[in-house]
This record gives C-alpha cells, sequence and structure tokens, in this order.
C-alpha cells in the first residue's frame, strides 16, 4: 500500500472503530459531566502500585513519518553507510519500503509511528502490544536475557523492568530488513531499541525512545513520542494483503 492509501484508509478505519459493537460504556473511565473521557484525571495503577499501561492507544497522526523530525540534522550522525542507504530510499520515493508490501514494521515504528492504533496489555510478569496490523510485541518482565545465537526477527525481543513509575524496555536482535520510519532511517542486525514509558496521566502515554546501532550511527539519539488514550476504542481487523493494488504502482523516482 501507498502511504497515501495507508492514511486515508486509516482515517476511515478509526471512525469506524466503534462501529463494529453494541456495548456498554467501557467501565472504569474516569468521565467528565458530559460523559467524555476525563484524559486529564490520573493514571490508573495497578495492585503493586505500578502505573497501568493497559489501554487502546493512538500516536499522533504523522504523514511521511521521521523518527528524527524535531532533530537537527547533526543530531542524527550516520556511518557512510547508512546515511549512503538513507540516500538511496529517498531518492527513490521509498519504493523499497517493507511496510508498503503488508512486511512488520519493526520497532520502534510500529508503535511511534501515526495511524494504526495499539493495544497495551499489562500484567504483572509481562505486557503485550497488539497491533492493528495484526503485529504483536511481548515485553517480558520476569528477568530473562537473550540468547546470544537467537534468531533475528521482524520485531526482535523484547524485556523489562520498571523504574520507579517508569517502565524501561531493552529490544534486540533484530533482521535488519525494517527502517525505522516512513522516512527510511536504516539499521542494522546490531540495533538495540531502549523505550522508556510514562503514563503521567489518563490519556496520555509518552515514550522516549533510544536508537543505538554502532554499524548506522556514530552515537545513540534519542527522541520522544507522545500517544493518546482512545478510552472506548477496540481494535478491528486489518489485513493489508486483502484486494492490495498498489505495489504494482510503486516504481519510484
Amino acid at each position: 500500500m501507498t502511504q497515501v492509501s495507508a492514511i486515508v484508509i486509516t482515517l476511515v478505519v478509526a471512525s469506524q472503530m466503534n462501529a463494529q459493537w453494541v456495548k456498554p460504556p467501557t467501565p472504569g473511565v474516569p468521565r467528565m459531566a458530559d460523559g467524555k473521557p476525563n484524559l486529564g484525571a490520573p493514571a490508573p495503577r495497578t495492585a503493586d502500585g505500578k502505573p497501568d499501561l493497559s489501554g487502546m492507544w493512538l500516536s499522533n497522526l504523522k504523514f511521511n513519518f521521521n523518527l528524527a523530525a524535531d532533530l537537527k540534522p547533526d543530531a542524527v550522525p550516520m556511518t557512510p553507510w547508512a546515511q549512503a542507504l538513507y540516500n538511496e530510499r529517498r531518492s527513490t520515493n521509498s519504493k523499497e519500503d517493507p511496510e508498503a508490501y503488508c512486511l512488520p514494521s519493526g520497532v520502534p515504528r510500529t508503535t511511534a509511528a501515526g495511524g494504526m492504533p495499539n493495544r497495551i496489555v499489562q500484567t504483572p510478569s509481562m505486557v503485550v502490544i497488539l497491533h492493528e496490523r495484526t503485529i504483536f510485541r511481548q515485553i517480558y518482565l520476569d528477568g530473562r536475557t537473550l540468547k546470544k545465537d537467537a534468531q533475528p526477527t521482524w520485531m526482535g525481543y523484547s524485556t523489562g523492568a520498571w523504574e520507579g513509575d517508569v517502565l524501561v524496555v531493552g529490544t534486540t536482535g533484530f533482521n535488519s530488513q525494517t527502517w525505522l520510519d516512513d522516512s527510511g532511517h536504516p539499521h542494522s542486525e546490531a540495533l538495540r531499541v531502549t523505550e522508556r514509558y510514562r503514563r503521567p496521566d489518563y490519556g496520555h502515554l509518552f515514550i522516549d525512545i533510544t536508537i543505538e546501532d554502532p554499524q548506522a550511527y556514530t552515537r545513540p539519539w534519542t527522541v520522544t513520542e507522545d500517544l493518546r488514550l482512545d478510552a472506548d476504542g477496540d481494535l478491528i481487523e486489518y489485513v493489508c494483503n486483502e484486494n492490495e493494488r498498489d505495489v504494482r504502482h510503486l516504481v519510484g523516482k
């Protein structure tokens, strides 16, 4: 699918998200006098006192999402290999974007990019993120570590631990086939993504994202993405390959 088509579909999906069910209002949601969710209410907490990140979350919609859009160019110092690959992707209008071929978006692109919603389900031993593109992440909180010879994957392997009210998630074990964003920032299999999840109130979630990849960048760089709660929303089925007619038109520059 082209990026324009994806944006249009996302807007249609978002408008129909609540039309699939006849259901009562989501229980436990703090509401204002007019019945709308009170997004400024205190963040919920679990039985052990940790912030509860559970909920349906939407990133701010961004066309041609660029993870480094708010940074100065010298804040994302690419190696010669990465710079050449990035320039090639830009010069061909992202013709080889794996997301356009219905492949997984990877981390952090899947959660941070605009449009598609994500449902976070939090338990004491695991945080699960369900993405509407039928992709999932398992963030293990049980102290496990990754084997050195783990099979590289599209979404990597995630483990997390709480630092006060912040959930710190480290993800490694990637293949090199995903892009960090729509703009085409590259990475290698050496990529490590560190995310710090903060829920300051009921309706907002902030993710501080640090990219470390010595093969692609000469030093780590960090951005912050914000998500908003869709208190009464639901995930619906999204099948990228169904009636797909866009790939044949991706001819580049």
